[in-house]
């Protein structure tokens, strides 16, 4: 039997194709299968109902998978996490204004900090209050709001109001999903405001991302990609999926 018989090998197929290259074209798939792109279409669609692929004008990207709440993935060990946090840290200086948005990395880039440093953090995450709360010359300034339970973050339109009265040095972002193209994307539409407010009022932005989400997207767009200044990732990711964004002016960093 033929690819063209079984729709199901050639589903596979396409998702081999989306992960070796970080997107697919229907029409480029209607040729390299046989089939018409009807039946691409048929075929994306029936991907993306299953949560595995994000469809796109004229074809489809990849997405990043549903992870569990912040304080299940707080609790689980993580050696690239940890990595990451350290070589974030290392970019943070005396005297700034440092904003921290949530997440489990976001956490572990506190934790990391320098045991004398003298800053000022502002934040919407209270696990990151607490955990720089023993740092004697760090002063902490956390914004108010409804606190989203899962991912123990205040989203809401009082706490953006709060963030805009701050001109940052520096912004950690939570990142869900980032991709060359479709830059900077969440899964929750209610992070959308807050991170572009983050971003706006900061002077250099730092996305920390681990591999699984690097070239992929969510539902809701944040920003293009050349907002973000630094991206640090893992020491294996290869040289070509970072290309894009250092062509972009991103400064890429691997943590080792």
């Amino acid at each position: 039997m033929t690819i063209n018989d079984l729709p199901q090998e050639r589903r596979q197929r396409i998702l081999d194709d989306l992960r070796r290259q970080g997107k697919v074209v229907a029409i480029e798939l209607s040729k390299r299968y046989g089939v018409s792109q009807d039946t691409i279409r048929r075929d994306l669609g029936a991907l993306a109902s299953e949560g595995l692929l994000k469809r796109v004008h004229g074809g489809a990207l990849p997405i990043t998978p549903i992870t569990m709440g912040f304080a299940e993935r707080d609790k689980q060990p993580s050696q690239a996490r940890a990595a990451l946090a350290r070589k974030a840290a290392e970019l943070v200086q005396d005297g700034q204004l440092i904003i921290f948005g949530g997440g489990t990395t976001n956490a572990e880039i506190a934790r990391n900090l320098p045991g004398d440093l003298r800053a000022t953090v502002v934040t919407f995450s209270p696990q990151i209050s607490l955990a720089l709360a023993s740092y004697p010359n760090i002063e902490i300034i956390l914004i108010g709001g409804k606190l989203n339970k899962r991912e123990m973050v205040t989203v809401d339109a009082v706490a953006v109001a709060q963030t805009k009265q701050f001109q940052a040095d520096i912004c950690f972002l939570g990142v869900c999903s980032l991709h060359p193209e479709a830059g900077f994307t969440t899964n929750m539409y209610e992070d959308v405001e807050m991170d572009r407010t983050c971003i706006e009022q900061s002077g250099e932005v730092v996305a920390t991302v681990t591999a699984d989400k690097l070239g992929t997207t969510s539902s809701f767009v944040v920003c293009p990609i050349d907002k973000v200044t630094h991206l640090i990732t893992e020491a294996a990711v290869a040289d070509d999926v970072l290309a894009p964004y250092e062509a972009q002016g991103i400064q890429v960093t691997r943590a080792e």
